[in-house]
């Protein structure tokens, strides 16, 4: 762990053609990437962390970078391929999949809930698909600690059938459409809706619909499986000066809110394509990037304001992982990044913050 060492060196920048999309720099107020202010960043590392993986990708200049150890008592450093559990960021991916359907004519983006699920919704809930999806639904689900370290050592290897984190009986939280209260139900729901209009698993869906047009081929839904295939950084609680592994955990509970895993390269690439149009109709594109009034999230992604620029992207985090991926909306400028934390549940991790910045002003 006293290995510290910045084992990434910049690349030189290159262009990257984005066929139809804006030129690098029109009218975005982007600066030149700046090398040195990512590599600063990185190292030293934050000793709240134990790994840290970093891509900058675009028109406007590449660079990649990693720092600290991939397993802590081996002193590996992290893969550069390495694959991460991506959390919340699995949102985007559930969102682009409702989001075809709804392109292909078998979901109605406004049409109530119960219209796709009759069965589990109680009568009079009038919450609506698009709703599912921004965070407006008022659903309630169930209040489990599960980034706390006393309830994840008791149950990290529970199986939870999907639905059975939803509160379906209970009154909203708030009449759907009035407020925007982020969570994990809307997306439980949104996958159920899937599964109910294909009658498929809802990972079928996102298989079919975005991994294998992308050749996603390190991106993976694992279900009930504990494991991270392939390379990987290790993911720790830091416990009276222990470092405890916690990367195995069953992901059932998250389901398609934030059980997936992939890597900085998928992530970037799924991220390049859905803001290039090249996985929705502008239509449906323009509703993932619809923000309510007063609000924070669209339909999948979220918006970050810095001053006159513009980002879209999705933050997220599981027990050792805290990961994000953001875009400017002509592609010349994208991050990804993955950090390992070494306590559950906190704030975003100074690393994470400091990584957003170098890369975007």
């Amino acid at each position: 762990m006293h290995r510290r060492t910045l084992l990434g060196a910049a690349l030189a920048g290159t262009a990257l053609a984005v066929a139809g999309r804006v030129p690098a720099y029109a009218g975005t107020g982007l600066p030149p990437l700046n090398e040195a202010a990512l590599a600063a960043a990185l190292e030293p590392l934050d000793p709240a962390v134990s790994g840290a993986l970093v891509r900058v990708e675009g028109s406007a200049g590449r660079w990649r970078g990693r720092a600290g150890a991939g397993d802590v008592h081996r002193g590996s450093p992290v893969p550069w391929d390495a694959r991460f559990r991506i959390g919340s960021m699995t949102k985007v991916f559930t969102a682009t999949a409702v989001l075809q359907l709804v392109a292909a004519g078998l979901i109605e983006l406004d049409a109530p809930v119960r219209r796709y699920l009759p069965d589990r919704l109680p009568e009079g809930y009038p919450g609506t698909v698009r709703q599912l999806l921004d965070h407006t639904s008022g659903l309630r689900g169930l209040e489990l600690r599960h980034k706390d370290w006393d309830w994840f050592k008791d149950h990290r290897f529970d199986t939870f059938e999907p639905g059975s984190q939803v509160r379906w009986e209970e009154e909203p939280l708030f009449t759907p459409g009035t407020k925007q209260v982020y969570g994990n139900v809307g997306y439980i729901v949104a996958g159920l809706v899937i599964e109910r209009v294909t009658g498929r698993p809802y990972a079928d869906a996102i298989r079919r619909g975005i991994l294998r047009p992308l050749g996603l081929r390190h991106t993976y839904l694992p279900g009930t499986h504990t494991a991270i295939p392939g390379p990987h950084a290790h993911g720790y609680e830091l416990i009276d000066g222990e470092y405890v592994d916690v990367t195995r955990a069953n992901p059932s509970l998250q389901w398609a809110a934030a059980e997936m895993i992939s890597t900085t390269g998928d992530l970037d690439r799924f991220l390049t394509a859905l803001l290039g149009g090249r996985l929705l109709p502008p239509r449906e594109l323009q509703a993932m990037l619809t923000v309510p009034k007063g609000g924070t999230y669209g339909c999948g992604l979220s918006r970050l304001l810095i001053g006159d620029l513009e980002i879209w992207g999705k933050s997220g985090d599981r027990p050792g992982y805290n990961n994000g991926m953001g875009a400017t909306l002509d592609l010349s400028r994208r991050l990804v990044y993955s950090v390992n934390t070494l306590k559950m549940g906190g704030d975003t991790p100074v690393i994470a913050e400091r990584l957003m910045m170098a890369a975007l002003t």
